[in-house]
């Protein structure tokens, strides 16, 4: 297994929607592998392959308190959703950065496993939050985005103040 390196905001890659995976292969399961062990590390709760410069519609997530409850969705499709919740999300590729965004209360997917096995999952709360926020990123977009132009405008420009105060 490897870390891998998660793309940061406002890399244009981040905005590379992910083609839709053709078979699960032991090349998707080794991607799965160091995505989950790349999200432990980083610490986060999800991960999807755009965020390590992989296009193909990949996701991992582990909502557990004891972080052993890994998740995985490939191809993942929004079959119905409901409700509205305004919930604080951050992202591994823009760190340090929190602010509301308004999505569905719950949602029911339909993906595949790690063994290409097709399923379909109801999640409410926090978890599905996570799903919506990692598909967003398969489809190209980064939750900030979500926001006013003069609060992305504002946060980009304390990213890059933070950036250089790092090198």
């Amino acid at each position: 297994m490897a870390i891998l390196k998660i793309l940061q905001y406002p890399d244009e890659k981040l905005h590379t929607v992910a083609a839709p995976v053709g078979q699960v292969t032991d090349k998707i399961r080794t991607l799965i592998n160091d995505m989950a062990e790349t999200m432990y590390a980083a610490p986060g709760i999800g991960l999807a392959a755009t965020q390590v410069d992989v296009h193909e519609r990949v996701i991992v997530i582990d909502t557990s308190e004891a972080r052993n409850d890994l998740l995985v969705l490939i191809n993942p499709e929004i079959m119905a959703s409901n409700g509205i919740s305004d919930y604080e999300e951050g992202c591994l590729s823009v760190p340090g950065i929190y602010g509301k965004v308004q999505r569905a209360e719950s949602v029911t997917i339909r993906a595949l496993n790690a063994q290409g096995e097709s399923f379909v999952l109801d999640a409410d709360g926090l978890l599905a939050v996570c799903i919506q926020h990692e598909m967003d990123h398969l489809a190209g977009k980064v939750f900030i985005e979500y926001w006013s132009r003069l609060k992305q405008v504002r946060t980009l420009a304390k990213l890059k103040k933070k950036q250089r105060s790092t090198m």
